[in-house]
């Protein structure tokens, strides 16, 4: 496992722009998971580690893309019907031979072109007399006709590495030729919630204490992005305590994740707890909900201490953390693709913060999509997450939305 200088994150001051942050992972982070070799089938959601190149063609030989009749163009009488005889029949699968000169050969789709042949008649266009075809004018060279390597070339670039493999990108590794695919070890994330106030649901709820939701989005959220997740429980606010858990788990992981207890408040351990065993610097980013977000180290593990409230979390991993499990992993660094909608409220907010405001879409009159605010304010709001359905952005130099501004929207289903 790859340790990390307790200086890479060195960083101070103002808040931090999102970029800014994205920025210093990239460079400072090296790529952690070692490379092994999977079976293609199994690689679904993995981290592809090499660029993969196509070992054939693709398809093979030039093959009809059609049920019909293949023909040499040259044959065709222009302008006019053609009537040829019918030569032979080639299903798929079946060798192909050359084509006579002057003749049709019935051919079923994916079957290779008899030598020649460049052309197919499709068999609802065609009229069939005993032997012979009668073939319509005006079909240009090459119809219904795939070239060898129409897709792709021998040695040409298939799946390039660092993309988080999707079953499309199996079935063209596959296609070219490849039986297993060389990937990332999935990352290894060791997850805490941290206070003296979390209980473990469905156990008995004491005075003063609050359910741990944090840990269990925090869990479904990192499964989906593809790593392995080791839930270690609740963090009491006990500075030796934590110190010794978070030292255990820097052994055996490739990053350490919590949520809770990062700000500076007497009974906010985690800092001083990081500080005893490595380094923290709190990146005091201009981002909203999550603004005390913690980066640092224990031990030479990555550290990465969220904010306590939910919809905090929720934003943070994704627009944070989730780039940095990408460099992490071998993976490319991308950010989600937004699409724009129409503003259906009005906000006002202050300059120097990225804000991530909690919506569901309606069709205005017109049609258009339209963005509403959720009803209620607050990063512990749980019910805006499941009650909306994503989250409009509003740039750092923003000050006011009115209706009708275009607005930046990450809807929910498509973020995970």
């Amino acid at each position: 496992m790859a340790q990390l200088t307790d200086d890479c994150f060195a960083f101070g001051g103002k808040l931090m722009r999102i970029e800014d942050a994205l920025g210093l992972i990239v460079e400072r982070m090296p790529v952690v998971a070692d490379i092994e070799t999977v079976p293609v089938h199994l690689a679904d959601g993995r981290i592809c580690a090499a660029d993969v190149q196509a070992e054939y063609d693709l398809p093979p030989f030039a093959n009809s893309a059609v049920d019909g009749y293949a023909v040499r163009h040259a044959d065709l009488i222009e302008g006019e019907q053609t009537v040829l005889p019918v030569t032979g029949r080639l299903p798929a699968g079946t060798p192909a031979g050359p084509g006579e000169v002057g003749g049709a050969i019935r051919i079923f789709t994916g079957a290779p072109l008899p030598r020649g042949a460049d052309t197919v008649f499709m068999q609802e266009d065609v009229r069939v007399d005993g032997d012979h075809v009668h073939l319509p004018p005006h079909l240009k060279q090459g119809a219904n006709a795939r070239p060898a390597g129409e897709d792709l070339s021998r040695g040409q670039l298939a799946i390039p590495a660092g993309r988080r493999l999707r079953p499309q990108d199996l079935a063209l590794a596959a296609a070219t030729g490849h039986r297993t695919i060389a990937v990332r070890r999935r990352l290894r994330v060791a997850l805490f919630s941290t206070g003296d106030e979390l209980a473990e649901p469905g156990t008995p709820l004491q005075p003063g204490a609050v359910y741990d939701s944090n840990r269990v989005l925090l869990g479904a959220l990192l499964r989906r992005l593809g790593v392995d997740v080791n839930d270690l429980g609740i963090l009491r606010d006990d500075p030796v305590t934590m110190s010794a858990r978070l030292s255990e788990a820097a052994s055996g992981h490739d990053l350490i994740l919590t949520s809770g207890g990062v700000s500076t408040g007497e009974e906010d351990h985690v800092k001083g707890a990081v500080e005893a065993l490595g380094r923290l610097i709190v990146w005091r980013l201009a981002i909203k909900p999550g603004r005390p977000v913690a980066i640092g180290l224990v031990g030479g593990t990555p550290f990465v201490g969220l904010p306590g409230n939910p919809v905090a979390v929720y934003v943070t991993l994704l627009f944070i953390v989730r780039p940095l499990l990408a460099q992490l992993g071998g993976a490319s660094v991308e950010v989600p693709a937004a699409r724009q909608v129409r503003a259906a409220f009005e906000y006002r907010k202050k300059t120097g913060r990225r804000e991530f405001v909690r919506v569901s879409l309606v069709r205005g009159a017109d049609g258009v999509e339209e963005a509403r605010k959720f009803h209620r304010d607050g990063a512990g709001v749980l019910t805006s997450l499941t009650e909306s359905d994503g989250l409009v952005e509003l740039p750092d130099d923003t000050t006011s939305v009115a209706p009708g501004d275009l607005l930046a929207y990450y809807p929910h289903a498509l973020l995970w």
